[in-house]
């Protein structure tokens, strides 16, 4: 009797164990091909297979235990029209179904909503658009409009510390052109690691809101207007950034986060920004810019990156609205550091005027995760170590 209690115990200890640390690629990576070995307690998600525990995403989610306990879904082939709302301050990790883990190419979870927003009053929001919101309250997820955006409480609170997804694409099928925001995310108050993910959309496409801090990671990010943008802070490491035309800027970032010194800003690192199809190629050629200062306090810098010959020869652009500039200098920082490809333009990035060109010592203070999001234990380095 007693050697079997033992036993039981032992396994208990491990089911607690494995629940409480994050899952080891090869674990995950098998639970996402075959469905097994995924940590004990893990939600299925599917539209049609009668073995899963839910039908639609939201629903898995709203299922989860309000507590500080790790909780995983996986999310069997499909695509899910639905949209997507992270309020649960507990680590969240969705897991897309997939053969090819290490491929964003090839996912084979798509979540899917058409939004948009086309009222210039302001009396709506944008994040009521989005194809998934990861915010603690509605209120700490409001855009807010102009350059200071809304004045979300300091005494919010914080939401998800550790928010994950793997092998999913995120579509906001609203209009294929800019005609109004479209998030496909809108992350706030909360850390969020995407993995091998897409993001697809044609203005706004990712919204990173004050005290939001993002890392995306082998990740195809596709837009047309000013479609990374917000007050928080995304790190954009080994991704694709495809040019679905051109309108604004890539980056049109505000500043700040309001209420911590961390280094905001867009960060896009070891990535590319090419046209998103050999036909489009022909027609933005030299006609997207980098990014536009939202407010004087935008921040973003593309380093060691490769630009093709869609970017605007002047890098990035100023933004004059009723005859005054949103550049101010020594303020204002649109970046570049050892950018490479026919996008490059040195003579012509002096002559615009705004697009600053650092040195070594200048990226230092920026040229890792760790100094600009100070704790960076939400990310999974181990991902990026198999690569």
């Amino acid at each position: 009797m007693l050697p079997s209690i033992l036993s039981l115990l032992g396994l208990l200890l491990f089911a607690l164990e494995a629940n409480a640390i994050a899952i080891q690629p090869i674990s995950r990576q098998t639970c996402q091909s075959t469905g097994t070995h995924c940590p004990p307690g893990t939600l299925v998600v599917s539209t049609t297979s009668k073995h899963a525990s839910h039908k639609t995403i939201q629903s898995a989610i709203n299922s989860l235990p309000d507590d500080e306990s790790p909780q995983t879904i996986l999310i069997l082939e499909g695509t899910y029209t639905e949209q997507v709302n992270i309020t649960r301050s507990g680590p969240v990790t969705l897991l897309g179904q997939t053969t090819s883990p290490k491929d964003a190419s090839r996912n084979r979870v798509r979540i899917n909503w058409a939004a948009g927003n086309r009222d210039n009053t302001g009396g709506i929001d944008n994040v009521f658009f989005s194809v998934m919101v990861v915010a603690p309250t509605l209120e700490a997820s409001l855009t807010g409009t102009g350059p200071t955006g809304y004045p979300v409480p300091a005494d919010t609170p914080f939401g998800n510390k550790d928010f994950r997804v793997y092998n999913v694409d995120f579509d906001n099928t609203w209009a294929e052109y800019s005609d109004g925001p479209a998030h496909a995310l809108s992350l706030s108050r909360a850390n969020g690691g995407f993995y091998h993910c897409g993001f697809y959309s044609y203005q706004d496409t990712v919204y990173i809101g004050k005290l939001g801090n993002a890392y995306f990671y082998e990740s195809i990010l596709a837009g047309q207007t000013d479609f990374l943008y917000g007050f928080g802070t995304a790190w954009i490491q080994s991704s694709a950034l495809q040019l679905r035309g051109c309108g604004g800027g890539i980056t049109a970032w505000k500043g700040t986060n309001t209420t911590i010194p961390n280094k905001y800003g867009a960060y896009i690192v070891d990535s590319s920004v090419r046209a998103a199809n050999a036909s489009i190629a022909a027609d933005i050629k030299g006609a997207c810019a980098l990014g536009r200062p939202w407010n004087s306090q935008h921040r973003s810098i593309f380093a060691r990156s490769y630009e093709d010959g869609s970017v605007d020869p002047r890098g990035y652009i100023d933004w004059v609205v009723d005859g005054v500039s949103r550049f101010e200098e020594g303020v204002t920082l649109m970046a570049e550091y050892r950018v490479h490809g026919p996008g490059v333009n040195e003579t012509a990035r002096v002559e615009g005027g705004v697009t600053s060109v650092l040195g070594q010592e200048e990226w230092e203070m920026y040229s890792t995760p760790q100094k600009v999001f100070g704790d960076t234990e939400w990310i999974d380095w181990e991902v990026v170590k198999e690569n």
